[in-house]
């Protein structure tokens, strides 16, 4: 069905395609979160009809606006690669994950860049209740967009809701419902969309403290910083509970990827989760996997030499034993084709209840050696205690500067204010780090146990992947420079006049 593709390739369309995404994932997160904080500030300016506080909105919008330019033009990049880089992909999937994407182009982005114009020039032209709707749907717009998104990414990690159909050679949509609201589509929006919000609330928080360490706009940087710290308390504790019931779905329905995040070689009941080198929690893995101080959580040597019991009381599958039964729906895939071209009805028969029974490993089929079925268990692991580590230091640091501004104290520690700013850049590395988990956690996999990266792929050269590639990496880079230069300028500049209208 797929063709053999050179390594090289495969390595450099994957490249290609992490460099798209780490870059888009930039720009969406702080999108997400001054959304949400400027949709609170303006609500907060229409409950008072303070221009201070209409002001304060302003700014942030000046700050979202220049973000979330940036992001779509990257955004749009990576859609078109699925057809350019993964035409397989498109191909054997397409009627499945093209349909959430073109939701979210279709409603979602329309909301979003209807509601944007109004939310920036229709300050003095529309009503203040209409402006502060316009407010809201935008940033309900973008939420929605990464509503589909991240359904169409979750069912790459747990494919369900789709038959696949013999005649076509495609899996097929059978249940929207399964696709769209699926656990972990579910579980997913609510832990990256609230990230985005963390970072949103650490952006709030920071930049309001480098105003209050160069001593300007003080009372605007206040006002900020009670809302992104009382946002942030929230928004935190919520990513670290959906993190939770994450890790349980993992573990279910990706335990190599749980195996790798931990670094586990062998597993069993009350394992203990590893923090760093020798340092370990006693059984707190099987807590964190399972919910259940002595359940079992497999290994990369368990997952790959099967024979110990899964859930439902079934006997795990090596993974030589995978590969064996998708070879046979592979083979059965080509007698079926065949007998059908030959009008063999008992042929075909024959073929098709072959291949029901091994369909659930068909992509196995196509993994040459059990060994690459092991994602890279080192950028696994640190990126997964990164993302963790810092998720647990933003609650601490919201609390902590909920705190002392509650107490009227936090203008007056300058080094707590400079680790609120510092903190920024942390933002984004727990964003990416988080991502690396899920993707990389994931391979050799494009789609869960169906479609390996190596037969997802289109057939190109990969000259024209390098190629375009670096141009990418110049594009996106001087993109990224020029939004962080406007941005710097524009937080220098400052929200003008504020102070006299407060």
């Amino acid at each position: 069905m797929f063709e053999s593709i050179d390594t090289s390739l495969i390595d450099w369309s994957r490249a290609q395609f992490a460099l798209t995404a780490m870059y888009h994932w930039l720009f969406v997160p702080l999108t997400l979160g001054l959304a949400m904080i400027m949709g609170i500030m303006e609500t907060v300016y229409y409950k008072t009809g303070s221009v201070f506080w209409k002001n304060v909105t302003q700014f942030w919008q000046t700050i979202f606006g220049i973000n979330f330019a940036v992001g779509i033009a990257t955004g749009i990049i990576l859609e078109f690669e699925f057809g350019t880089n993964w035409s397989n992909y498109s191909m054997f999937v397409g009627d499945i994950f093209g349909a959430p994407l073109a939701i979210e182009g279709i409603l979602a982005f329309f909301m979003e860049s209807t509601f944007v114009a109004v939310m920036y020039f229709g300050w003095n032209k529309v009503s203040k209740k209409f402006h502060l709707a316009s407010t809201w749907l935008t940033g309900v717009g973008a939420t929605i967009s990464a509503w589909w998104i991240l359904v169409a990414n979750s069912w790459m990690q747990y494919p369900v809701g789709m038959q696949f159909n013999p005649d076509t050679v495609r899996n097929e949509m059978v249940d929207f419902f399964a696709v769209a609201f699926s656990p972990m589509a579910v579980v997913k929006f609510f832990h990256t969309v609230m990230s985005g919000w963390v970072l949103g609330a650490i952006f709030v928080v920071g930049v309001s403290s480098w105003y209050l360490l160069k001593k300007r706009h003080v009372e605007f940087a206040k006002a900020s910083i009670k809302i992104g710290a009382t946002f942030g308390i929230v928004a935190s504790l919520i990513v670290a509970l959906t993190g939770d019931i994450s890790g349980v779905q993992i573990a279910k329905l990706q335990p190599m990827k749980m195996a790798a995040a931990e670094g586990l070689e062998d597993g069993g009941n009350g394992v203990s989760f590893t923090v760093v080198d020798d340092i370990k929690i006693p059984k707190m893995l099987s807590i964190l996997a399972t919910h259940d101080i002595d359940g079992y959580v497999p290994g990369i040597n368990n997952l790959l030499n099967g024979g110990y019991k899964l859930p439902n009381g079934e006997t795990a599958l090596s993974a030589e034993e995978k590969i064996e039964r998708g070879k046979k729906a592979i083979v059965a895939l080509a007698n079926y084709r065949k007998a059908v071209k030959e009008n063999d009805a008992a042929a075909k028969a024959d073929a098709k209840k072959i291949l029901d029974e091994n369909m659930p490993y068909f992509g196995y089929g196509y993994i040459k050696d059990p060994k690459s079925l092991v994602p890279p268990v080192g950028l696994t692991f640190w990126s997964f205690r990164i993302m963790v580590g810092l998720g647990g230091f933003f609650i601490l640091l919201f609390i902590v500067v909920w705190w002392f501004h509650r107490k009227n104290k936090y203008q007056d520690m300058p080094w707590l204010q400079k680790v609120a700013l510092w903190t920024i850049p942390l933002g984004y590395i727990a964003c990416q780090a988080g991502w690396i988990v899920a993707e990389v956690g994931r391979q050799p996999w494009a789609i869960q146990d169906m479609l390996p990266v190596n037969a997802a792929i289109s057939k190109l050269q990969t000259g024209s992947v390098q190629l375009t590639f670096f141009i990418f990496l110049i594009l996106f880079t001087i993109m990224l420079i020029a939004e962080i230069c406007i941005m710097v300028k524009s937080i220098k500049k400052g929200p003008e006049e504020i102070e006299q209208q407060a």
